[in-house]
Formats: structure tokens, sequence, C-alpha cells
């Protein structure tokens, strides 16, 4: 039993006439594929803008509610800060209204004191 052997020569040049073949093919199709890819890359583009003026969208909305939130916490600060004054100044007010009652307090005992002291005195 004889056989032709393929030599590696004759194999890479049946793959080369294979390779041109296959790409001869390709090239003889027409050029519709062309036009759809066209289209299909218009409508990525498209989609592409829509999807970045959504973004552009959402980080607007994102920093406005950011700013609407430090000015909250701004008013916030500032109605606490002025809740803590009022606070201060009530503390200072009942303190001296305190500090007043206590000094006539002790006027008032100390005339009482002074008053028996002298009844004591003025009867022996």
């Amino acid at each position: 039993m004889s056989r032709k052997e393929i030599g590696f020569a004759e194999r890479m040049q049946t793959a080369a006439s294979a390779k041109q073949a296959q790409l001869e093919k390709i090239r003889a199709m027409p050029k519709a594929n062309e036009a759809q890819a066209a289209e299909r890359q218009a409508e990525r583009v498209v989609a592409d803008e829509a999807r970045e003026a959504r973004r552009a969208e959402r980080d607007a909305i994102k920093r406005v509610a950011s700013q609407e939130r430090e000015v909250a916490r701004a008013a916030e600060a500032a109605r606490q800060a002025k809740a803590a004054a009022e606070e201060k100044e009530r503390k200072e007010a009942e303190e001296r209204v305190r500090a007043e009652a206590e000094a006539a307090l002790k006027i008032k005992q100390k005339a009482v004191r002074d008053a028996k002291y002298a009844a004591r005195k003025g009867r022996k």
C-alpha cells in the first residue's frame, strides 16, 4: 500500500490558499454589514450621550442635595448655638436672682440677729 505523503511545505501552501479563499469570500460579502455596523455605531453614540446626560443629571441632583444638607446643618448649628446662648443667659439671670435673694436673706437675718442682740443688751 503506497501512500502519497504530503510534505510540510505543501501543507503550508494549502493552508495559505484556504486563508486567502476565506478572505476573498469575506471581501465579496455585500456592504450591507458596513451600513448596519455604522447604524449600530450611531445607536451606541446616542446611547452613550444619553447615559452621560443621565449621569450629569444625577451628579447635579447629588450636588444640590449635598448643598441642602450643608445649609440644614449650618441652620441647625446656628439654632443650637442660639439655644445654648439663651440657656446660658437664662442660667446667669437665675444665678443673679438667686444671689440677690440670698444677699437679701443674709441682710434680713443679720438685721434680726442685730435686733435680738440689741434687745438682749437693752434688758441688761
